[in-house]
């Protein structure tokens, strides 16, 4: 059966059940019909003086065309330390509309290890993500409406910073020109159009602790700027206000469940290779308030997600992990070490050997950061027991254990013995997480360390007036900001085609921005695109309600 097939067959209780599960009471639950429901702010705060759970990150290698499987991973570990008798929920990120309707399709896990219902969350869910594009949108007007009437705060219309966002992948919109049509209309301009989950409200609503929070960092948003470099800020426009009223409902982290009918958390979803690619502060600190064990993880690969979860949302929001399990599966080994897509079902160990340069690439970055792991295989059907034994071997004589799951066949029990191992890890201690680089490291330096050490580049190639930016930005009192790397996410180079575990390169940054308000600087490396575009053929083609009134081809 398909993901799709199966998920439409889940026994799904109603969600009041699964917020008793946690003991969050039903008058805190705002429910958008029966499987789905909001965590109110004010049942949030009256558990803040909870003693925290454990938190545990799940990461994986370098994604490829064979599939990694991490969310199927974090879902599956969910249910596994539920099947093992722990009290465990999941905080995942929301789906975006644009890459479901693209190349990417939708799903939240895969097979037996899935989040429901999957239709809704990855359509329009509970409106959160309309919610983000109305905010940033209105702010948008509001510049370009106190432009129009008179300019009063003296904003260079050539600088204006803030561009529009739409939750699809429009190529078209990436780049426009507004107001034309005459004096009523306004001043012509260029502008451009960014997808929701690339935009800074979007990283500010998963990094915000609450209302309050968020009002502020919407409000120290940079805007624009005038002729004399300084800088407009959003509160400077007025809109800091209107545009917290509109996110209020999306503040609040959105509760759903597992096929196994356990808790997970689903909120936010910023971009992983534009912005820090995690699920919601809110979300991850609300369920470590309510549960033992808290399973979550972070975009792409180990040196994108996994570097900005410790660079930026740990360091922000106050987290100290316990826990790290990294995701690799055997067909990605072989593509890894050279084998061709059309190539991977035939046995190759000596190609998982090559390939494994990658997974131990990763197994060195994340030991850096002072949490211990493990390496979760994702079992495929075709994988052969010399090719998951050469992984396992590969992870012993890199000082780690490795566990083959079963969770996308067998649901929970298939990976109990990992997420035994898992709480094993977390009891023995250990665990003293620390970030790569100190916040009071100059910008540009951030930038290199992060390069060295993560992506193990000779160096880093900024211009003059790169560097000239980011020292500007230290005088203005933003050096201590973490980094934000925005590159390509199949390599640890810029270059998406060069695989396994490359040395003998530069990181050329072409860019640099400044999140003001989400509290980072974000480091453009290589061709990155804020708007992505639809793919020759795209998942749309194949989306469709069918004769019994179901949605087909939503993955």
């Amino acid at each position: 059966m398909s993901d799709i097939e199966i998920a439409r067959k889940a026994n799904k209780k109603p969600i009041q059940e699964i917020g008793a599960k946690l003991g969050i009471p039903s008058q805190h639950l705002l429910p958008f019909g029966h499987d789905k429901a909001k965590v109110s702010a004010e049942y949030i705060k009256s558990v803040s003086g909870n003693k925290d759970g454990n938190l545990i990150l799940v990461t994986a290698i370098n994604p490829t065309p064979a599939g990694e499987g991490k969310t199927t991973t974090t879902v599956g570990l969910g249910d596994g330390l539920n099947h093992i008798g722990k009290k465990a929920a999941i905080c995942i990120r929301e789906a975006s509309l644009g890459p479901n309707f693209g190349m990417k399709g939708g799903a939240a896990g895969g097979g037996y290890a899935q989040v429901v219902p999957m239709e809704d969350m990855n359509l329009h869910f509970t409106g959160d993500f309309h919610a983000i594009t109305s905010a940033h949108n209105l702010l948008s007007a509001m510049i370009d409406n106190h432009i129009y009437w008179g300019n009063e705060l003296g904003i260079d219309q050539r600088r204006i910073a803030w561009r529009r966002v739409l939750d699809m992948n429009d190529r078209a919109l990436r780049q426009i020109t507004t107001s034309l049509g005459g004096v009523s209309n306004g001043f012509p301009a260029e502008a451009g159009f960014d997808i929701t989950v690339a935009s800074e409200v979007m990283a500010i609503l998963c990094l915000a602790s609450n209302l309050e929070d968020l009002q502020r960092r919407l409000g120290d948003m940079i805007v624009a700027y005038r002729r004399d470099r300084s800088p407009v800020y959003c509160r400077d426009i007025k809109a800091d206000g209107a545009m917290t009223v509109l996110l209020q409902q999306a503040m609040q982290p959105n509760l759903v469940q597992t096929l196994e009918n356990n808790p997970a958390f689903v909120h936010g979803g910023p971009f992983a290779n534009i912005a820090h690619g995690c699920n919601s502060v809110v979300a991850t600190t609300t369920a470590l308030k309510v549960a033992d064990y808290v399973v979550t993880e972070a975009g792409f690969g180990a040196d994108l997600g996994a570097e900005k979860f410790f660079d930026i949302k740990c360091r922000k929001a106050g987290l100290s992990p316990k826990a790290v399990v990294i995701v690799a599966t055997a067909r990605a080994m072989k593509m890894n070490g050279g084998v061709a897509k059309a190539d991977l079902g035939a046995e190759n160990v000596e190609a998982i050997k090559k390939g494994c340069a990658n997974l131990g690439r990763h197994i060195e970055n994340v030991k850096k950061f002072g949490v211990p792991l493990i390496v979760g295989i994702n079992h495929f059907v075709k994988d052969t027991d010399a090719e998951l034994e050469a992984i396992r071997e590969y992870c012993t004589a890199m000082g780690v254990e490795a566990v083959v799951n079963k969770h996308w066949a067998e649901g929970g029990k298939g990976i109990a013995e990992m997420a035994q191992k898992v709480v094993d890890m977390i009891e023995a201690g250990g665990a003293a997480y620390k970030p790569l680089y100190p916040d009071e490291m100059p910008l540009a330096e951030k930038i290199e360390t992060i390069a060295k050490e993560i992506y193990r580049a000779d160096g880093v190639s900024m211009d003059k007036k790169i560097r000239d930016q980011l020292k500007a930005w230290e005088d203005a009192g933003y050096g201590n900001l973490p980094v934000c790397m925005a590159k390509t996410q199949y390599s640890f180079t810029t270059d998406p085609n060069w695989r396994g575990a490359p040395t003998g390169f530069e990181l050329p940054v072409r860019e640099v921005r400044l999140s003001a308000g989400a509290g980072f600087v974000v480091a453009i490396c290589g061709e990155i695109m804020t708007m992505p575009g639809l793919p020759r053929v795209p998942s749309a083609e194949n989306i469709r309600i069918n004769d019994e009134g179901h949605i087909e081809g939503l993955f």
